[in-house]
């Protein structure tokens, strides 16, 4: 029998060693870096003279495009990989959540490989977020409701 000592020993040899402050570096210049990227469109579609509300929307729709594509030709693996959750910052994250695995299970075809996968990942998020937004809109109903507000 082992002692717990021995365990702990024999753990830590064969555990890799964490590199969680590189780690951390990178993942906020990566994620800094898709940020910037993403002001810096906000700011180019602003110049541009795209009206104020719709701005938000292009941006959105142009970092979705631009992981999906990057998903679709293997390169945001790469970038995930050196980034880790930097990588993940919530549109460009989602984007390729959605994307990879419906790529993933093409080959199974277009109802059961990528409508039946593709939220396989993100397909949580999405239940999540729905019924987090329909608690919150009844709460907030029912406060205005007997508060008279």
């Amino acid at each position: 029998m082992v002692s717990k000592q021995e365990y702990d020993i024999m753990v830590k040899k064969a555990s890799p060693n964490s590199k969680t402050f590189s780690n951390c570096v990178k993942a906020f210049i990566v994620g800094g870096l898709i940020c910037l990227f993403g002001q810096s469109l906000y700011d180019l579609y602003e110049y541009l003279g795209a009206a104020k509300d719709n701005v938000g929307a292009y941006v959105a729709i142009t970092l979705i495009f631009i992981a999906v594509l990057l998903t679709g030709l293997g390169v945001f693996d790469n970038i995930v990989n050196f980034a880790g959750a930097g990588a993940g910052v919530p549109i460009t994250g989602f984007a390729n959540a959605m994307a990879a695995p419906a790529i993933e299970h093409k080959k199974e075809g277009y109802i059961f490989g990528v409508g039946a996968k593709m939220f396989i990942i993100a397909g949580p998020v999405i239940v999540y977020g729905t019924v987090a937004s329909m608690i919150v809109g009844a709460v907030h109903y029912l406060v205005q409701k007997l508060g008279g507000g």
